[in-house]
């Protein structure tokens, strides 16, 4: 990780991490307290947050229209992560994972002892849309797929899927994308958009 003066943002210096810095951080962050699975399974992402920030969500129906949640961080560390009740459960953990990258990736900002909150809207989390120069929000999505999709779990996933290239990579066929894509969406408990952008982060399709 390396810091940067930010050109646009709330932040007086952006973070850059590289994507296998954020593959790391999250697998350190799971093993730590014994939440990463050791088969491919669901990921108990709420827990996760509760052990290693030492946070329960709360859930507030209060939140202004299309705000999915919000962590707040001070000097000390994440306070508090604030959740949208409506969601359905899929999304919920979509959600909950992407406030953990916040807090997992970008604590460090909020060492100057200025408490601040990041709101994330429906356009922040989990979708294609232009980030606009927010790289916070695209570091948090990183998150998502780490945190809850592990890569070591992934290939042993999806192996019934897959076929090995003349470098004996493994390859994902496109014909199978539609149903690799719904396989992980049922073992890991997450939406199939999720399991869509871990699949074409991480894997070549032919």
């Amino acid at each position: 990780m390396r810091t940067y003066p930010a050109r646009s943002g709330p932040f007086p210096r952006a973070l850059h991490y590289e994507l296998d810095e954020i593959e790391d951080a999250c697998l350190i962050a799971l093993d730590s307290v014994g939440l990463l699975p050791t088969t491919p399974s669901p990921v108990r992402i709420e827990r996760f947050v509760e052990k290693r920030f030492s946070l329960t969500p709360e859930y507030r129906d209060d939140l202004p229209h299309g705000i999915l949640g919000f962590t707040e961080i001070d000097a000390t560390g994440p306070r508090r992560i604030v959740l949208n009740p409506s969601l359905a459960e899929r999304r919920l953990r979509t959600t909950i994972a992407h406030e953990a990258g916040h807090c997992l990736l970008h604590s460090v900002l909020y060492r100057t002892g200025q408490a601040d909150a990041i709101l994330c809207r429906d356009t922040d989390i989990a979708r294609e849309s232009a980030y606009a120069g927010r790289w916070w929000e695209y570091q948090a999505n990183a998150a998502i797929g780490a945190l809850l999709i592990p890569k070591p779990l992934l290939l042993p996933a999806l192996a019934p899927h897959l076929r090995s290239s003349r470098a004996g990579g493994p390859l994902l066929p496109a014909k199978k994308a539609t149903v690799a894509s719904e396989t992980l969406a049922e073992v890991f408990d997450v939406n199939p958009v999720v399991a869509r952008l871990r699949i074409e982060g991480l894997l070549s399709a032919v």
